[in-house]
């Protein structure tokens, strides 16, 4: 046997035993190592950033509010009695009463259903405008993208607050439900550019790619190769900056409500229970500090699980 044929039955078996340890070979326990991916590598930078775990916690702990806060609150936040006006904690109520008589963390507890709601279905509504307005002007570019930008220009000059004040004055007489609708709409028409420039850019860089070359030369159409190749690509960026939408969401929200113009009472509120808490602040700041203190810890959470996705998608960060 020549040395050449001693050298590569030699690597054959150390191939077959699985103690080779160049790229693309088995591993010592003799399994292939898996193949990394971008969405691989973003996760294994989130499991070490405490920060990423501490806004999930946060974003985790405000979801169970909204969806069953009579675990966190054992009192009815609507079981009001004027004879408890700014009474100290007694009967479950930590923080207190508030002018009404109504427990201030019961309220703040139940208050996260309203601003979620509204801060998710906008996001919501806001992803799939940004996604299909981007994917459209990144792909086709030429007259397409020139009008789709210019569209993007014109809404992204109008000031969010002011333009929602002006379109939600119309509903501020209609039912919980219509105020609740026309908030989340109006937030939601308002707040997709942003999002929408970020998902166009992620498919300028995609669409030149070689794979999509090759899709196109195997006879992929427009719409297969958007949906199968460019959309995967944009998603990722595109979930970061709705993530911190959905907490800037949440802050609109609570500021129309506190201004008189979003949602109204009966409906609970953070921003409804802020602008109460400001006129009885003399008597008692507690009614103004507790739901102020869950506004602002909800929004925080929110952008900060947005910039820890944000860095550990980006390459130029490892």
């Amino acid at each position: 046997m020549s040395d050449f044929e001693t050298v590569a039955a030699t690597e054959n078996q150390a191939a077959r035993r699985g103690v080779s340890g160049e790229p693309g070979t088995p591993g010592r326990a003799g399994r292939p190592d898996r193949a990394r991916s971008l969405a691989g590598d973003a996760w294994r930078d989130l499991r070490r950033n405490p920060v990423f775990w501490i806004s999930l916690l946060l974003v985790v702990l405000v979801a169970a509010m909204a969806v069953a806060p009579g675990l966190f609150a054992a009192n009815d936040p609507r079981d009001c009695l004027l004879s408890r006006q700014h009474a100290g904690p007694s009967g479950g109520a930590i923080f207190g009463y508030d002018f009404q008589g109504c427990d201030t963390f019961a309220r703040a507890v139940y208050g996260a259903r309203a601003s979620l709601l509204v801060g998710a279905f906008s996001a919501l509504i806001t992803g799939v405008i940004a996604l299909v307005v981007g994917m459209l002007a990144g792909y086709f570019g030429g007259w397409v993208d020139a009008v789709l930008s210019r569209v993007i220009d014109i809404v992204l000059g109008i000031p969010l607050l002011l333009a929602a004040i002006v379109l939600l004055k119309r509903v501020s007489t209609s039912g919980d439900t219509v105020r609740l609708l026309a908030v989340i709409l109006v937030l939601a028409l308002l707040g997709w550019t942003t999002a929408a420039r970020v998902v166009r850019s992620s498919v300028i860089t995609a669409r030149e790619q070689d794979y999509v070359a090759a899709a196109r030369m195997l006879g992929a159409g427009n719409g297969r190769i958007m949906w199968r190749h460019i959309l995967p690509n944009a998603l990722a960026p595109a979930i970061v900056v709705l993530t911190i939408a959905l907490g800037s969401f949440i802050a609109a929200e609570a500021t129309l409500s506190f201004l008189g113009i979003g949602l109204k009472a009966p409906t609970i509120s953070w921003g409804i229970d802020i602008d109460a808490g400001r006129v009885h602040m003399r008597e008692s700041a507690t009614p103004l500090l507790v739901p102020s203190t869950f506004l602002a810890l909800t929004v925080l959470a929110f952008i900060m699980l947005g910039d820890a996705i944000r860095d550990a998608f980006d390459p130029k960060l490892r």
